[in-house]
């Protein structure tokens, strides 16, 4: 949760005041940004250790913010359906949805967390899955043998169903065109 060397970020402290200001207790706060109860008590009453370095990354537009996750996470906390939050937000109630499931659902959904894992997954470069390997040695034969992506995508999964290693969409397999 925190940053390295156990800092926390601009952002995480905001989170922290933020929710302060809506009547969180310390030691709920503290849970929710990832460091001690005493240390978001300086933060909130002496406005001790306010400065941090940015998060370094927002979501693309369209995409949750850490104040929607934010938002979100109050609405659970206050007992509110996932559509009043949907609302309150103006967000699709499956959007929310997802975005609590996600995140471990109502009892231990965690807006930074949720926040940090957002960013995870919009890392790029991301792996490329027939890089090398089994794999990649079963899907060029396949198409050696003028099997289409999409039969292979299939086969795969009813030949390795308990295999996840082994599965591969068919748009992930790139076809080279011949140029006559």
């Amino acid at each position: 949760m925190q940053g390295k060397h156990g800092h926390l970020s601009r952002e995480q402290k905001q989170l922290a005041l933020r929710l302060h200001s809506k009547g969180w207790r310390l030691i709920d706060i503290a849970r929710e940004i990832g460091c001690t109860a005493p240390m978001v008590g300086r933060m909130a009453r002496e406005g001790r250790h306010l400065d941090g370095k940015p998060f370094g990354w927002e979501p693309r537009e369209g995409h949750l913010t850490v104040f929607d996750r934010e938002e979100i996470l109050v609405g659970l906390a206050r007992g509110d359906t996932l559509t009043a939050i949907a609302r309150a937000l103006g967000r699709a109630v499956s959007t929310v949805s997802r975005e609590v499931k996600r995140g471990g659902g109502r009892e231990e959904y965690s807006a930074w967390r949720a926040h940090e894992d957002a960013r995870e997954q919009a890392r790029r470069p991301k792996p490329f899955k027939l890089d090398s390997g089994r794999l990649l040695e079963v899907v060029t034969t396949q198409l050696e043998q003028l099997w289409s992506p999409q039969e292979i995508a299939a086969r795969l999964c009813l030949e390795h169903p308990d295999n996840p290693e082994m599965h591969v969409s068919h748009e992930t397999i790139v076809v080279p065109l011949k140029v006559v």
